[in-house]
């Protein structure tokens, strides 16, 4: 793998899964998993900083888990309350950010999660991003509205002030850049709703391990995969080598 600085993705999103499948081949509860999951959490987030990513988006939980048994809501809600207590934060200097529908959450949830982003505010080294109660569809929703809004309130000049960028500066995600790379264990080939808009030039990146499994070799297999791409982002590959002679 190249740890050159270029060539680490400044941004990298993760869909965590196969917690629960982790926990059934071992004879335990789906909330056994999710608490390995966590561990797999600090393992990676410590090594994304020692290698100078500055982005690490983990879609944590979804609009549609809310459908999922009361009792496994319930042990995951736990589950990021005693996370949010994690020194990992101060240890690597990373800053937390979270990003879903924050209006269905717990209201304890909801206190933790501002006070750990306060807390981190000025922590430099990388900023770890939850995306909870979130899907990629909710926040296109959301954005519209807003948008809708300000349309009505008179903000919006022209139906032509609505570019790409104009919608972008809507989305949950404003404050950092595009994921550069998406990963997603478990198994699975799929996005299921997870920043839609914002991976549209992304490489996408499938593994069979199971979350809890997934170690540190494994985010260099994935890395290594990234680094032997060449992003085009709609040009001609001679376009993208001329560029970079």
């Amino acid at each position: 793998m190249n740890q050159e600085q270029n060539a680490i993705p400044r941004h990298i999103a993760i869909i965590m899964d196969g917690n629960g499948r982790w926990a059934t081949e071992r004879g335990q509860e789906r909330t056994y998993g999710h608490k390995a999951g966590v561990d797999t959490v600090r393992r990676i987030t410590a090594e994304c900083v020692r290698m100078g990513v500055k982005y690490l988006t983990l879609y944590t939980f979804s609009t549609e888990n809310w459908n999922r048994p009361d009792d496994e809501v319930s042990a995951l809600m736990g589950l990021v309350l005693s996370s949010l207590e994690d020194e990992i934060f101060m240890k690597y200097n990373v800053r937390f950010r979270m990003i879903g529908d924050s209006s269905r959450l717990p209201v304890e949830v909801k206190q933790k999660l501002w006070q750990t982003e306060q807390r981190t505010a000025h922590n430099s080294a990388m900023t770890m991003v939850v995306a909870l109660s979130y899907s990629s569809r909710w926040e296109i929703t959301q954005a519209v509205r807003d948008i809708a809004e300000e349309a009505q309130k008179g903000l919006i000049r022209s139906v032509a002030d609505i570019d790409e960028d104009y919608v972008a500066r809507h989305m949950a995600t404003s404050f950092m850049p595009d994921p550069d790379l998406l990963i997603r264990t478990g198994g699975e080939c799929r996005i299921s709703n997870y920043l839609l808009w914002q991976i549209a030039y992304s490489e996408l990146y499938f593994c069979d391990t199971y979350w809890p499994d997934f170690a540190e070799e494994h985010l260099h297999k994935a890395i290594e995969s990234y680094q032997q791409r060449q992003r085009r982002f709609g040009k001609t590959e001679a376009q993208v080598e001329q560029q970079q002679q």
